[in-house]
């Protein structure tokens, strides 16, 4: 049988070969199992050597295969492409930076026997992460769970072992707007949850920036949830029962008090308050409205540039 490695990876020279090698420890462990594997690294528009370093493994190696993309379209692109090229009867994606323990593979193959048909991973603390980024993850995970259907576990990684099956239905959903945590728990199976501790990168720093997290983490709310557009909707009547009653107020209070630039503060502070409420709604309508001209434009999701 053959298991298929997905590498992902953006100007990650100093570590393809790390993980390479550290990928190879499990050689044994492959051997017992009678599995082949091939290592699908998928280059997301890296413009550092990266390409150069995945070209001088497969010199030596020609289970190491090469996907680059003719620029930087983003991660979930490069998961996609991954699964798309996979051929194997299972597949696996790790991230480059060994964040995601080569390790831990032969204890998520043996859930597989099982008969489970995913196997996923997730941190069980954040160790070295900034608090304020790791406030806002948190925050983030249990927003999806109440927003949306879809089973997101905090601390989710994108680290899963999966069957061919799993495969075959992430590929089915063809949306370019992807969510792959989402979309994960949306297609659903048996699935098992393996926890680590949190590892730092071998080398380098993350290309993840708090804005870039952020504006993900919009992506995954938009994709599967409909529930901002409902609390839109909900505040449009909150203010609307809210204006009634002042007029009434404005009206009664008239009868008594004739002083005609009293009050003028507090008006102005409810005009600017149901201003910023109805751009906050506009917007929101906006992003799941920009979503959709971008699906039905129908771009290919990516572009590949060269195809080892």
């Amino acid at each position: 049988m053959l298991l298929s490695v997905i590498v992902p990876c953006y100007n990650e020279e100093e570590n393809i070969a790390l993980f390479y090698s550290e990928l190879l420890k499990n050689n044994e462990f492959f051997k017992s199992k009678d599995l082949d594997i091939e290592v699908i690294y998928v280059d997301d528009g890296s413009t550092d050597n990266t390409v150069i370093e995945v070209k001088k493994l497969r010199e030596s190696d020609e289970r190491v295969k090469l996907i680059s993309f003719s620029r930087n379209f983003g991660k979930e692109s490069a998961i996609y492409a991954g699964f798309k090229k996979a051929k194997g009867d299972y597949a696996v994606m790790l991230d480059a930076d060994l964040q995601d323990p080569p390790s831990l593979l032969p204890e998520m193959f043996s859930y597989i026997e099982e008969g489970y048909d995913s196997v996923a991973t997730r941190r069980v603390n954040r160790k070295g992460e900034p608090p304020i980024r790791s406030f806002f993850a948190r925050r983030f995970y249990k927003l999806m769970n109440k927003f949306s259907n879809t089973d997101i576990v905090d601390g989710a990684r994108d680290y899963r072992l999966m069957t061919r099956q799993v495969v075959d239905a992430i590929l089915s959903l063809g949306e370019y707007n992807r969510f792959s945590k989402g979309i994960f728990g949306w297609v659903g199976f048996k699935t098992k949850w393996v926890e680590f501790e949190n590892v730092e990168r071998a080398k380098g720093e993350t290309k993840w920036s708090f804005w870039g997290l952020f504006l993900y983490s919009l992506e995954g709310i938009i994709a599967f949830s409909t529930a901002p557009l409902a609390i839109a909707s909900c505040l449009g009547v909150l203010f609307c029962l809210l204006a009634f009653v002042l007029i009434i107020f404005i009206l009664v209070r008239s009868l008594f008090w004739t002083d005609p630039t009293s009050g003028w503060q507090s008006m102005v502070c409810i005009i600017s308050l149901v201003s910023g409420v109805q751009l906050l709604c506009l917007g929101i309508l906006g992003q799941y409205l920009s979503k959709t001209y971008l699906e039905v434009k129908n771009r290919p999701k990516y572009l590949v540039k060269e195809e080892l």
